[in-house]
Order: C-alpha cells, then structure tokens, then sequence
C-alpha cells in the first residue's frame, strides 16, 4: 500500500491515467462487440480498486509503473490524484450498471452505459480530456460556492 500523508494529496504521473484509459478503451469496445456482462464486471473491479486503493496500485496503474514507466523519460509535471480518482467512481457506476444489463438481459442498459463509459476513456486516452475529472472539478467548485454563501 502506498505512504501517505494526511492531508496532503498524492501526486501522479499524469501520463499513467491515460494509459489506463487506453486499456480501458480496448476493454469497453471487447464489450460492445461481445456483449460480455462478465468482461463488463471485471472492468467494474478495475474501476474499484483504482477507487479505493488509489490509482498506482490498480491493475492498470500496477502494469504502467512496471512495463511502461520504466521505458519513458521523468514525466514534466505530477498530477493531483484525486480527479482522476473520482473518475475511476464514476467508471465505476457505469460499468456496474452495464454489467448489471447485460448479465440481466436488459442488453439495452448494458449497451447504452458501456457505451457512454467508452466515450469517456477513449477522450481521456486520445485526447487527454478526463470527464470524471471535470465532474469532480465542478463538484469542488460547486460545494465551495455553498459553503461560502
């Protein structure tokens, strides 16, 4: 597990989200054309553990410090961990709805959330625009503005 500090956010290596995300791009479109619920609940792990024990130790951030990290040269800057976090909770609720359609019979639900999980990792991985991570921006920005009147 990794060290940390309370209160002080841990910093990543931006470059392994969307790594992940490209995994998980291929993953999502194995999904759709297979109609595989239970290849769906496994990418529900995925998201789950990248939830709750951070990003670097989920399966995909696990194989990006190993087998990519290695090969590339420092990254320019680090990352706040907690948006893209937050988006592995939001895969997370995709992919357990979709899995719950296609493993019920309701392939329409299993379609549509994989569907719109895909379109989210495939912007993360080509274009480096995390929608998760703008949902968590916007949610921060909105429960200061409660707060502060």
């Amino acid at each position: 597990m990794p060290d940390r500090t309370p209160g002080v956010p841990v910093r990543l290596d931006p470059r392994g989200p969307r790594f992940a995300a490209l995994l998980t791009t291929l993953v999502l479109l194995v999904v759709l054309v297979t109609g595989s619920g239970v290849l769906l609940a496994a990418q529900a792990v995925v998201f789950a553990l990248g939830a709750v024990l951070g990003l670097r130790w989920s399966p995909y951030g696990w194989l990006y410090r190993r087998l990519v990290r290695p090969r590339l040269g420092p990254p320019q800057e680090l990352e706040d961990e907690r948006p893209p976090r937050f988006a592995q909770v939001v895969g997370l609720g995709f992919a357990a709805v979709g899995a719950a359609g296609y493993l019920s019979g309701a392939t329409w639900l299993g379609i549509t959330a994989s569907a719109a999980a895909l379109a989210a990792a495939f912007l993360n991985a080509v274009f480096g625009y995390c929608l998760g991570c703008e949902l968590y921006l916007l949610a921060v920005r909105s429960r200061a503005r409660l707060r502060h009147g």
